[in-house]
């Protein structure tokens, strides 16, 4: 049974601005290791828990570094769930969640599909 989708779309450079023109808004919204990220790739994972948060419906008091995007072996992105998201997760009965990445003339967007 499908809980919850969830899409959206980033502009990278205005992105890449913005966290230039915040300088503590890349702490509020990457763990370290995805800070270490080449631009594309934090839009990419912005636009995914972006993604995420609506497919959870919204709710407010979900933190950002609590849902982090990881790769496998062969480049398939997932999360790393914890506090916040996780609880989230949980209270709405989701056992899988599916993530699509994707970058294209300076845009990244990602769509999360939540199942339960």
């Amino acid at each position: 049974m499908i809980i919850g989708v969830g899409i959206d779309v980033v502009d990278v450079q205005r992105f890449v601005a913005k966290l230039d023109a915040t300088p503590r808004l890349a702490d509020r919204l990457f763990v370290p290791a995805e800070q270490e990220l080449p631009p594309n790739s934090l839009a990419g994972r912005f636009a995914a828990k972006e993604a995420l948060a609506k497919a959870l419906g919204a709710p407010v008091g979900l933190h950002w570094t609590d849902a982090v995007v990881v790769k496998d072996a062969v480049g398939k992105p997932s999360w790393q769930l914890h506090g916040s998201v996780q609880a989230r997760v949980d209270e709405l009965g989701v056992r899988s969640l599916h993530l699509s990445i994707s970058h294209d003339g300076g845009i990244a967007s990602a769509v999360v599909v939540a199942e339960g």
